[in-house]
Parts: structure tokens; sequence; C-alpha cells
């Protein structure tokens, strides 16, 4: 569970309900309005399958739960595995390390054990990884999109929602008691716009983006490490190459943990 992302949403929440109290207001009767919520929301995603392939938009759908989950891992535990891998190649040869991918469960990792292992050509060995890595970087921009794409929309079919409940209101202007009302309700949906964009759509589209930079990162390192041990680098300097995709203070912390050896 990444806690940074839900207490954002929790406090972004709280702090509109803490506006609208504050204020005098009563949540449910001025700040809930049924075709408002149907204009904004239907309306917005309207546009998103509009423009998208049906399984892409159902797959954006069903990413909602994805910027909640900590599944990213330390590039320095990932650094220890190969370093680890590189100890065992370089001891053993690189056969040995057909065993020691047994106990691995990163599968992009082991497929590129496995390819080493079958002694395919290095350059090969790259393409195919470097393959797989775009693959998945294609599937996340499309993730990532439905969330932009969305947020885009809310606030536009929120205006649109207004312009309805303009026109609606001023066909009535000689009831002026209904005016001030009628206002309010063709202003929600600019609120409702704004809230998919901003407290929604806006902080996931970024948190999948951090996410997807973070795995790509790891899957170099995973690249760059495989290809090294297969050339028979020693393990100090594929630790050295590798730390190289680490922040100055982690560099340090893997450091401390223990390096390759001689």
């Amino acid at each position: 569970m990444d806690i940074a992302s839900l207490a954002g949403v929790i406090v972004g929440a709280v702090m509109v309900v803490f506006g609208i109290l504050s204020s005098g207001g009563n949540i449910v009767k001025d700040f809930v309005d049924v075709p408002s919520i149907f204009i904004t929301i239907g309306g917005s995603l309207s546009s998103v399958i509009a423009g998208s392939k049906l399984a892409d938009f159902i797959n954006g759908l069903k990413s909602f739960a994805l910027p909640f989950k900590d599944n990213t891992k330390d590039p320095s535990e990932t650094i220890k595995t190969i370093i680890d891998l590189s100890n065992v190649g370089r001891k053993e040869g690189l056969l040995a390390l057909e065993e020691a991918a047994s106990d691995i469960e990163d599968e992009f990792l082991k497929k590129g054990i496995m390819l080493v292992v079958d002694g395919t050509d290095p350059e090969l060995v790259r393409g195919i990884l470097e393959t797989d890595l775009m693959c998945l970087e294609d599937r996340h921009k499309k993730v990532i999109s439905f969330w932009e794409y969305w947020g885009e929309m809310g606030p536009a079919w929120g205006m649109i929602g207004t312009l309805i409940g303009l026109v609606n209101m001023l066909k009535n202007l000689q009831d002026s008691s209904a005016i001030g009302p009628n206002m309010a309700v063709a202003l929600l949906t600019t609120l409702y716009g704004s809230l998919i964009a901003n407290w929604l759509c806006a902080p996931f589209a970024n948190k999948l983006k951090a996410n997807n930079a973070t795995e790509v990162t790891l899957k170099t390192i995973i690249i760059e490490g495989l290809l090294s041990i297969q050339a028979g680098e020693n393990p100090r300097v594929i630790e050295e190459k590798l730390k190289s995709f680490l922040a100055p203070s982690a560099r340090i912390d893997s450091t401390a943990d223990g390096g390759g050896e001689e």
C-alpha cells in the first residue's frame, strides 16, 4: 500500500469537506446534484472512450487501484542480486546461473538470465530485453494517458454543465427568488470537473509516471548488469557501473551493505 497516495486523496477530501462545513454549507443539500454528476462524470468519460480503444478504456478504469499499490522494488536490492549472480558466474561459470535463477521472482531478470545461460549473442540479448521494456512502457503510457485525458475532459464537461445550467436559469428570470439557487446548481458541474482533474486524475497520472520511471530504471539496471556478467566483467566493476543509476545517498547505502567479490 502506497501511504502517500492514500493520504493525499483522503486529505484532499477532508479539506473540501472542511471548507464546505466551515462556511455553513450542507454537503448533501448544497453540493450534491445528480444531473450535474451525470453531466460531468458521464460526459467526460464519454469523451475518453470516444478517443480510445475499448480495451484501453477498460484497462484505464481497472488501473484505479494502481496508484495505491507499492510494487516498486529497491534498486539497491536489484544491484545486490546482480552482483551475487556475477560472483556465481565468475566462480562457477555462466551455466551455474540457471540454478541461481530458480530462486528469483523477477520474471524479467529470470528471462535475461536464461538468455545468457543459453549462450545468446549479447546484442540479441539486449535487443530482446529492450523490446520487452519498450512494450512495457507503451502499456504504461496508455494507462497514464487515460488519466491525463480524463483530467483534461473533466473541467471541459464541467463548463458545459455550467452553460446548460445558465441557459435554464436565464429562461426563468421572471422568478428572481430562483436565480441564486439555480446559479449555484449551474456552478456545481464546474466544481465537479475541477475535482476530477485536480483531486483525482492529475495526482494519479503523476504517480503512475513516477512508478513507470522507477520500473524502467530497474529494468535498465538488469539489462546492463546481465550484459556485463555475460561479458565476464569483474563484479566490482559491474557494481560501480550499476551504482551510477542511483542517487549519491543510495550509493553510499549500497556500498555499506557490501559489494562484489574480487
